[in-house]
C-alpha cells in the first residue's frame, strides 16, 4: 500500500490580512455598514487630499490638474494592493478611476479647494467615520486598525475580495 501524502499550501499574505480583519467583521450590520462607509470614507478622503493645493509643474501642461497630492496616496495604496493580489490591485484602478471622476465633476461644479468643496468631503468623511464606528460597537469588536494601521488599507479590497469570490474570479 501507498501512503498518499496532503501537501497543505500556506495561505497567501492577503487571505491572512483578510482572514484578520474578518474577526471583527462577523456581524451582518457591521458589513453592511463598512460595504456602505468603506467606499465613501475611501471617496471622500481621495476628495479631501485632492483639494490641497499642489505646485504647477510645467512639463505637465494640461495634466497639471490631474497630478497632485491624492496621486501620491493612490500611488503607494495602489503599490501595495499590487504586492498583495494583482487581480485587487486592477479591480481598486477602476474604482479609484472612477472616484477620481466623480471628484473632477465635484471639482468643476464647485471649485478646487473651495470652501464646498472642502465641506462636501468632510461630512462625508465624518458621517462615514461615525457609521463605521456604530457598526463596531453592534459587532462589539474594535476596528482592526486599532491593532495595525495597515487595516486601513485592507478594508476597501476585503469588500472586493467578496465580489471576486462571487463572480468566480481568482484574486
Amino acid at each position: 500500500m501507498s501512503k498518499r501524502t496532503i501537501t497543505i499550501e500556506p495561505k497567501r499574505p492577503v487571505d491572512v490580512l483578510f482572514d484578520k480583519y474578518a474577526e471583527s467583521h462577523q456581524n451582518p450590520t457591521n458589513k453592511l455598514v463598512h460595504w456602505i462607509c468603506v467606499p465613501l470614507i475611501v471617496f471622500s478622503l481621495l476628495g479631501l487630499i485632492w483639494q490641497i493645493p499642489f505646485p504647477h509643474i510645467g512639463f505637465l501642461g494640461n495634466y497639471n490638474g490631474f497630478f497632485n497630492w491624492a496621486s501620491f496616496l493612490l500611488a503607494f495604496s495602489l503599490y501595495y494592493y499590487f504586492t498583495l493580489s494583482p487581480v485587487l490591485f486592477f479591480l481598486m484602478i477602476w474604482v479609484v478611476g472612477l472616484m477620481s471622476y466623480i471628484i473632477v465633476k465635484i471639482e468643476q461644479a464647485v471649485g478646487l479647494g473651495s470652501g464646498t468643496a472642502y465641506a462636501i468631503y468632510a461630512a462625508i468623511f465624518v458621517a462615514s467615520w461615525i457609521g463605521q464606528f456604530i457598526g463596531h460597537k453592534i459587532e462589539g469588536k474594535k476596528p482592526s486598525f486599532l491593532d495595525d494601521v495597515k487595516f486601513l488599507l485592507i478594508g476597501p479590497i476585503w469588500l472586493l475580495h467578496f465580489i471576486c469570490k462571487k463572480v468566480g474570479i481568482r484574486y
